[in-house]
């Protein structure tokens, strides 16, 4: 049985909390209930009605926003909500019946070239995965509806999917401008279908959940911990604007030398030798003075 994990997450307004899941509650589907009456078609947003403080309930992919009146405070009653919604889902609690009207919001799915000429990257207007997953073939990607039916087209080389996005990596047999409206279409009719993108589960089958990554991460010695963190906070949200990923591999002491693997668009990309000499490795040197020396690419 998939275990239900639930995180609160401030928002910009202080009267909502989002109480975000560690997997998808609703198919891409989103719900609004202002009250009790309009909640009937939802079970878990009539128990979270039943606390007197709630105001409205807004539920969607893998997240529930809650509005609260101002007779409490969010720090005060806000882990025992999370509490209560872990509970119910691990309890099995309906989230949604289906016959609920859904906030109807179109999928939109914009294909955006990345620095790799091979990979095109396609953003929904959604969430669509909880973690990051890469699949090379059809065999690696049994997790992953989406990824099985992409690898259908004769010209999908590797399918990368993270947050809201899906980066393709093609066949040389093929130019984008042929191609691409046929795949941003397919994903988006994918998507608006309610389908899985990944299996319930496919986290912690592929060691991805957050439990699983915190885990690895204190296995770490504390220089390895460092170089991890400055990956985390400097080149992620870059390499993942271009389509793509970097993970922490090793770090080898005597050598000073600190081993990465390239994912989605910068595997393979051109221009990653570059980066990876003149940026990540320029700034791990002059961040970790004395301690790397060297920034490798085990798959590029």
């Amino acid at each position: 049985m998939n275990t239900f994990k639930v995180s609160v997450q401030e928002t910009s307004n202080k009267a909502i909390v989002k109480f975000e899941v560690n997997q998808f509650i609703t198919q891409h589907q989103s719900f609004e209930f202002n009250n009790i009456d309009e909640a009937k078609e939802s079970p878990l947003a009539q128990q979270l009605f039943y606390l007197p403080f709630v105001k409205k309930v807004y539920i969607s992919g893998n997240f529930i926003a809650v509005e609260r009146y101002n007779i409490v405070e969010w720090n005060d009653v806000q882990d025992e909500v999370a509490e209560q919604i872990e509970a119910y889902l691990n309890d099995g609690g309906i989230v949604v019946e289906n016959t609920a009207a859904t906030k109807k919001v179109p999928v939109t799915v914009y294909a955006e070239s990345t620095p790799n000429p091979a990979v095109m990257k396609f953003v929904a207007n959604k969430k669509i995965v909880t973690a990051l997953f890469e699949f090379t073939s059809i065999q690696e990607a049994k997790h992953s509806p989406l990824a099985t039916e992409l690898f259908h087209f004769p010209f999908v080389k590797s399918v990368f999917i993270d947050e809201n996005y899906v980066s393709v990596t093609k066949f040389d047999i093929t130019e984008w401008q042929d191609i691409t409206i046929e795949i941003r279409e397919f994903i988006r009719n994918y998507i608006e279908s309610g389908k899985d993108v990944v299996l319930p589960g496919a986290e912690e089958t592929l060691q991805k959940s957050t439990k699983q990554l915190d885990k690895n991460y204190e296995a770490l010695d504390d220089i390895s911990k460092e170089i991890v963190n400055i990956l985390e906070e400097y080149v992620k949200p870059a390499v993942a604007s271009d389509g793509g990923n970097i993970q922490f591999i090793a770090y080898n002491s005597d050598e000073k030398n600190v081993s990465v693997m390239l994912q989605g668009a910068c595997s393979g990309c051109p221009s990653s030798t570059y980066t990876l000499k003149s940026g990540i490795e320029n700034m791990l040197k002059e961040m970790l003075p004395g301690k790397v020396e060297t920034v490798e690419a085990i798959n590029g």
